[in-house]
């Protein structure tokens, strides 16, 4: 059987990346958007152009029936899923002095929340031998002023990995996090991608391509033996 993937927040930056990648590699993508539609189904005409299969799907993953309903979809369309990236997220910046409640609330529900809810969905609907990755990040071991909320999102989403790798275990499915570091998406800041070479061993900012790279040997059969783990694809920026 043909593998399905499902990546969320896939319509730009890492998300992007990884969807062009797994259907490069021969997945039939379903990529999930919350508000981006036009860039999803950009995403959506590349895959195609290209001889692949793929379908944009509005879900907002912080909203566990949108979550449901991606993954039925999917299935109708393609089949049960093989392969599932968590990769929806939001930055969030400014000290914990200045962070509000409701900056609490849009960094968690997106991050944690969302993630919650696409692996555990993930955990009943992925065929067995399947693949889960999370999309973490490098944030969750260096330490910058200003992250910190970003940053204990991500840490919760590594430990959800961490568990769930143990729970699905035997239906011989693997789950990894790929914790990326400074990569060049919207997201990054000019400031961050100005100072970033500089303290990063292999001299430059990552691509989504990267990132994109590391998931595709997570989701295929070399990464059969690869589970539990949070590995690191940050050009040695530790």
């Amino acid at each position: 059987m043909s593998p399905v993937a499902i990546v969320t927040g896939g319509s730009r930056g890492i998300g992007r990346g990884i969807a062009l990648r797994l259907a490069a590699d021969g997945a039939a993508v379903a990529v999930a958007y919350a508000t981006r539609a036009t860039e999803a189904q950009g995403v959506v005409d590349a895959i195609r152009a290209a001889g692949g299969r793929a379908m944009a799907i509005a879900a907002d993953v912080a909203r566990e029936d949108d979550v449901r309903h991606l993954f039925a979809a999917t299935s109708t369309a393609f089949g049960p899923p093989s392969i599932v990236v968590a990769n929806a997220g939001v930055l969030t910046s400014g000290t914990l002095a200045e962070a509000t409640a409701a900056d609490f609330d849009a960094c968690f529900s997106v991050n944690t929340r969302g993630a919650f809810f696409t692996l555990a969905e993930a955990a009943r609907r992925v065929r067995d031998g399947g693949r889960i990755v999370a999309i973490s990040t490098n944030l969750t071991l260096q330490v910058f002023p200003g992250y910190g909320l970003y940053a204990a999102s991500k840490a919760a989403v590594e430990q959800f990995v961490r568990v769930l790798a143990r729970e699905v275990g035997g239906r011989g499915i693997t789950v990894n996090a790929v914790a990326p570091g400074a990569t060049d998406t919207d997201m990054m800041s000019d400031a961050t991608r100005q100072h970033a070479p500089s303290i990063t061993p292999l001299g430059r900012v990552g691509q989504p391509a990267d990132i994109a790279d590391a998931v595709a040997f997570l989701a295929s059969d070399q990464g059969r033996w690869v589970t539990g783990q949070v590995i690191g694809v940050n050009g040695g920026m530790v």
